[in-house]
């Protein structure tokens, strides 16, 4: 039975498991998570843009962090972002996910949607899967009722895209197989495209980006396959449907209709080879897919280092994305 504490520090001696500092599982399966980000950075919040919270699922006490340019009269597209974390750390909260969504309501012109999800291992597969279905419904809920005129009164509900950082992005991806192409079960939320940001994929045989890459990689092997073992199906392995879109037991892909997604991924990225391979595939099967590598860069280039100059063409691709498959 695991227990979980918000204490920074632990006086047990027992071996344990770290991620990022802010996540300690412990041998006696009790887990201690730091109430402090792994990101430690200034918020530059100066009014540009409003934001709130609000509660999606009360059931599990789940909000999400809304974004929209404080200035603007006009109906803007919304823009989901689903932040990452190995499906084991993270949140909406988090400086580094602010300032990003802070820099994409202003750069796409849109209203930004970012929600959070349980986390492993208190909550494994598919908990983060689940919250993120939720968080969809919850704006089609919105659409219908008209009630939350801050949010209704400039959102484009039949202009909607779905993005994702890393486990996020892998949430992105299980919504699109889900919702299928032109998402029906939401009207009338009407789902335009998918944006994947180095999404977190995996599998028993390693690729050749995860099996060379450097140990000093922002995200490494040891790291990846820690994520894994502390996210997936007790019993389970890294061939699970939810996380290899094409292992022996998943889904065959080939038939499923998808709307257009956008692929992104650092050239230094050990996800690098899994995200090229499924766009790949999603391509030769007729779908309208776009994959952009950005070489040399590392995971999480684009919240780690936003003003750079690879974080800044990133923006413009996916603020063209947005205006070629906008309504």
């Amino acid at each position: 039975m695991s227990s979980t504490t918000t204490e920074t520090t632990s006086s047990t001696s027992l071996p344990y498991e770290e991620c990022r500092g802010v996540l300690r599982v412990y041998s006696d399966g009790s887990i201690v998570r730091s109430s402090k980000p792994s990101f430690d950075v200034p918020v530059h919040d100066d009014g540009s843009v409003a934001w709130k919270d609000v509660v999606f699922d009360h059931t599990n006490q789940l909000q999400l962090r809304l974004y929209k340019p404080a200035a603007s009269k006009s109906k803007l597209p919304i823009f989901y972002y689903i932040h990452g974390g190995g499906f084991c750390i993270g949140s909406r909260a988090w400086p580094n996910c602010q300032n990003y969504c802070f820099q994409l309501a202003l750069s796409l012109q849109a209203v930004i949607v970012s929600p959070d999800y349980r986390l492993a291992p208190e909550h494994r597969l598919p908990a983060a899967i689940d919250d993120g279905f939720a968080a969809v419904k919850w704006l089609q809920a919105q659409a219908l009722s008209e009630e939350d005129t801050w949010l209704t009164d400039v959102a484009d509900f039949g202009n909607v895209f779905i993005s994702g950082d890393s486990a996020g992005g892998n949430i992105a991806h299980n919504l699109a197989v889900q919702l299928g192409a032109g998402s029906p079960e939401l009207a009338p939320v009407r789902v335009k495209g998918y944006v994947l940001l180095a999404p977190f994929f995996g599998g028993t045989i390693l690729s050749k980006s995860e099996a060379e890459g450097p140990k000093e990689a922002f995200l490494n092997w040891e790291l990846i396959d820690r994520f894994w073992r502390l996210s997936i199906p007790v019993g389970e392995n890294t061939d699970h449907p939810l996380v290899n879109p094409f292992g022996p037991f998943s889904r065959s892909l080939e038939e499923v209709p998808f709307d257009p997604i956008l692929v992104v991924v650092g050239g230094s990225d050990l996800l690098k080879d899994r995200a090229a391979d499924y766009a790949n595939r999603l391509k030769n099967w007729g779908n309208k897919i776009e994959y952009v590598e950005f070489e040399g860069k590392q995971h999480g280039f684009f919240t780690i280092d936003p003003d750079s100059e690879a974080s800044k063409a990133l923006m413009l691709i996916v603020k063209r994305f947005i205006t070629e498959n906008s309504s």
